[in-house]
């Protein structure tokens, strides 16, 4: 047996095979050349030459004739056990695929950063996960800076972030714009103004100004914005949320620097009073963003569309 084994792995090219197995397998499981050649649609001279073909290309003799038809050899036996499994392999696998794009199954591995998922992620994924219920959903929560790096080294399939500056090899759809603001309640103003005194040009200078951390590219942003028009912050306390920067600035904490879109029910039901500025901030494009000449997986197309079509016009 050890030395029939020995002989087939020493057999001809198993790439020159593939076509032959499927003849052999056919063969053994029929036990009868009349009947492998109509299941195959092909001659019974052709299996017969294949049988042959495949014998002589290891080395050995796989079927003995009988009154009945043939049957295998010792050596037959011995390789049948191992094509069986192949075979086996390959129906499983055929099967799984099937499942597969029938059900929709994938896996989509999207990068944003916090306050991105909660304000504008969410609401596509919530709808996407209901057309697409067997679709596995992998959030990768970092800065944009961080999840703009990782699309680059392809460790993520697509990522929700402000329009960066260069475009190099990335496909962008913008899902629109987005207006930072500074807010604070009325309470903060006022007391502030009883302390201090200030009017709206030194009041950055003399409140407690609340801005994302330096990791945070809408942090990167206003810090432009202030040192372009030489604004000066005498008092200036970093969080880490745009959640928690929201919730400070319901307390009377003091100026925080939040997303207009995202704390729209607190301007309209006078929570918050947006402080008037000088000069104004630009609006910031977002969108999703992923790479080109890429060869994306279905989840990601189906995704891609998805958004395209939920997206506003």
């Amino acid at each position: 047996m050890a030395e029939t084994a020995a002989i087939l792995l020493q057999g001809g090219s198993m790439d020159q095979n593939l076509s032959l197995y499927k003849v052999f397998y056919t063969v053994a499981n029929s036990r009868n050349i009349s009947k492998a050649a109509s299941e195959l649609f092909i001659s019974q001279p052709a299996i017969s030459k294949s049988i042959r073909k495949l014998e002589q290309s290891l080395g050995v003799t796989l079927f003995s004739r009988n009154s009945r038809g043939v049957q295998l050899t010792e050596e037959g036996e011995i390789l049948y056990e191992y094509v069986e499994r192949a075979f086996d392999s390959l129906q499983l696998g055929e099967a799984q695929l099937k499942k597969v794009n029938e059900l929709g199954i994938g896996h989509l591995h999207i990068g944003v950063s916090t306050t991105l998922c909660k304000y504008m992620l969410l609401p596509y994924l919530k709808a996407f996960i209901k057309a697409h219920p067997h679709v596995k959903i992998t959030i990768d929560c970092q800065s944009t800076n961080h999840t703009l790096q990782l699309l680059k080294e392809n460790k993520i399939d697509i990522g929700l972030i402000g329009r960066p500056d260069s475009l190099h090899h990335i496909c962008f759809d913008s899902l629109g714009e987005i207006e930072d603001i500074f807010v604070a309640t009325k309470t903060y103003l006022d007391n502030l103004s009883l302390r201090t005194r200030s009017n709206e040009m030194d009041l950055f200078r003399s409140a407690t100004l609340m801005l994302l951390d330096k990791e945070n590219m809408t942090r990167q942003y206003i810090d432009d914005y202030l040192s372009l028009h030489h604004i000066e912050t005498n008092n200036l306390l970093e969080i880490s949320t745009m959640d928690l920067l929201i919730e400070f600035a319901k307390i009377g904490l003091g100026v925080a620097c939040v997303i207009k879109q995202f704390v729209s029910k607190e301007l309209e039901n006078g929570t918050f009073v947006q402080i008037p500025l000088p000069f104004p901030i630009h609006k910031r494009e977002i969108g999703f963003a992923y790479l080109e000449n890429q060869q994306h997986s279905n989840a990601v197309k189906d995704f891609v569309a998805f958004y395209t079509a939920q997206k506003p016009q």
